[in-house]
């Protein structure tokens, strides 16, 4: 997986988000979510025509717009929104690509309670036949979303197991309250 090239990687279900934003800040919010979906499509894209014109390609990106509560502000510039609506877009960005295995590198950092909640409350809304794989470092939100998880401490896995499993193991405590 590792060699292959970013749109083939797409194409096979694989998306991510990352922990620091990677967006169009001068574009809008829909360009940006249909700039995400140029890696799905077979043949390439050429910088000299519209995305406007791929009418398919801008209503995908407006079902992801939607799904994530910012479809009202399409048209907005990206430069112009809060950081919890640019966390929100950049999962707009992934979702609309149909993954089958989503990677989420710390998808609520930064963000308010609530801004949290109201992505905690749209990541739960993916369909379970999505992979998702988070990384996050905020150990509530972690137990409270995961059905597996990997406790690493300096990168070397610690253990492994179902949430009652990782809460009832002494090493988790002892991995994030140092004793």
């Amino acid at each position: 997986m590792t060699r292959l090239p970013t749109q083939q990687r797409v194409r096979m279900g694989l998306s991510r988000t990352y922990q620091i934003l990677t967006l169009f800040p001068r574009d809008t919010l829909r360009h940006n979510v249909a700039m995400a979906l140029l890696g799905t499509e077979g043949g390439g894209w050429s910088c000299w025509s519209s995305l406007k014109a791929k009418h398919d390609m801008m209503a995908r990106a407006d079902a992801a717009l939607g799904q994530v509560g910012l479809r009202d502000v399409a048209e907005r510039q990206v430069s112009e929104t809060s950081y919890g609506e640019r966390r929100r877009l950049e999962l707009a960005m992934a979702l609309a690509q149909n993954p089958k295995v989503l990677l989420l590198d710390e998808p609520l950092a930064g963000l308010s309670a609530d801004e949290r909640e109201t992505v905690r409350a749209l990541l739960e809304q993916i369909p379970r036949d999505v992979t998702i794989i988070m990384i996050e470092h905020d150990m509530d939100v972690a137990l409270a979303f995961a059905d597996r998880i990997t406790l690493l401490n300096f990168g070397a896995v610690v253990l492994e197991g179902t949430r009652a499993e990782v809460i009832a193991d002494p090493r988790t405590r002892e991995v994030y309250l140092g004793h």
